[in-house]
């Protein structure tokens, strides 16, 4: 991912964590210092209406990946609540929806 954003002319950083609320943090410090988001909500893709309002009331490009294709899985895991927030969703394509994500992201914000 490093190599591919610089090779497109992007800077980029990684956060994780596995609590939501840090997730919640993360989003809300991204507004005024960054130009959008690309996330992998993992299984808080699916309940976490406070990630959702946070991308929501940052209002930065947002892209939504997922390395399997979630609509192949469980019922559950059908529906995504962030995805109102997201200008689109990748998943199904592995690791590689990263890059796609970020030759997407380059292109949301140069418009």
């Amino acid at each position: 991912c490093e190599s591919h954003a610089k090779s497109i002319g992007l800077e980029i950083k990684f956060e994780q964590s596995n609590i939501e609320g840090e997730i919640v943090t993360m989003v809300q410090k991204a507004k005024g210092n960054y130009d959008g988001i690309i996330i992998n909500a993992a299984g808080y893709t699916h309940t976490s209406v406070a990630i959702l309002d946070a991308l929501l009331a940052i209002k930065l490009p947002t892209i939504e990946v997922h390395i399997t294709n979630i609509y192949n899985r469980e019922e559950f895991r059908k529906k995504s609540l962030i995805s109102k927030a997201a200008n689109g969703i990748i998943c199904g394509f592995g690791i590689n929806g990263y890059i796609m994500a970020l030759d997407s992201i380059k292109k949301i914000i140069n418009k």
